[in-house]
């Protein structure tokens, strides 16, 4: 049985832990914030007061952290700890530049590394239903694969380092695309007199049926903004996808024009809520 050191328990992690515990892994756990690691002991998870403790004997070691800045951070610290032969799995969105840096920084250390950044938000993480995109050693993806499959249902190898971050990078682009759309036809429908729930309820079976509609769409009904997904995680998913784009001479105008209105609403003070939030934009 394979040894699990899992770094980063907040919304998604924590949940991912307990699948992980679930399907019998031995999972040690360590967090920034001391209590959001502490509480998976109940689960039957190893609280670590250190990265250090958490990795040492760890055969695969998982990280979901905020920030590319933060993933080098802790990555630096793996490889300082983590004995050879290991892998760390980097589940965090971020930067595909990065995600090659650490696979060669890895190779010195003799650690394997796999960028495979999830989607499916909080309600995914909690069902075991998230879709994972990874990129890496094809042989090292492989023998990693029952421990992809004890926390999502959709598991995509996407090649070689780096290409689990850019197949991301597309869903995200996707995301701002559909969440957007998803507020706008419930401010039209407001504007108009129409039940807005009613409306999803028309629409939702049809061709402008998406996960947004279904799992955001009655949440923005309700003005509920609890984070599935931090708007300050998106804009941050945002500004690294436009900026991939740039550096290829790519212009992608709809997502810069949604990233405007997050960071609008970062501005504001929202940047904790959930990206269903966006339909306060258009409540002005």
């Amino acid at each position: 049985m394979k040894k699990i050191g899992f770094i980063g328990t907040g919304v998604m992690g924590s949940s991912m832990v307990r699948n992980l515990l679930k399907n019998n892994y031995q999972v040690s756990v360590y967090n920034r914030s001391v209590e959001k690691a502490k509480a998976l002991e109940t689960d039957g998870a190893l609280f670590c007061e250190t990265i250090e403790s958490c990795v040492q004997n760890a055969d695969v070691i998982i990280m979901i952290v905020g920030l590319p800045s933060d993933v080098e951070e802790v990555a630096t610290k793996v490889f300082k700890y983590a004995k050879a032969g290991s892998v760390l799995i980097d589940m965090t969105t971020s930067s595909p530049r990065l995600a090659e840096k650490l696979e060669e920084e890895g190779k010195k250390k003799d650690i394997h590394v796999l960028d495979a950044p999830v989607s499916g938000g909080d309600i995914g993480a909690k069902n075991g239903t998230l879709s994972i995109m990874v990129g890496g050693n094809k042989q090292i993806f492989d023998e990693c694969l029952p421990i992809f499959n004890s926390m999502g249902k959709n598991i995509i190898y996407c090649g070689h380092a780096g290409c689990g971050q850019h197949t991301k990078m597309a869903n995200q682009i996707a995301i701002a695309g559909a969440v957007s759309g998803v507020a706008e036809a419930i401010a039209y429908a407001n504007k108009m007199g129409l039940d807005p729930q009613t409306m999803l309820s028309a629409i939702s079976a049809g061709a402008a049926g998406s996960w947004q509609m279904s799992n955001n769409g009655p949440k923005m009904i309700v003005e509920d903004y609890a984070p599935g997904f931090f708007i300050k995680h998106f804009v941050k998913d945002m500004n690294i996808a436009i900026q991939g784009a740039e550096d290829e001479k790519l212009e992608l105008p709809i997502l810069k024009i949604v990233r405007d209105l997050y960071q609008d609403m970062m501005i504001q003070g929202d940047e904790d809520l959930g990206t269903q939030a966006i339909i306060k934009q258009y409540q002005k």
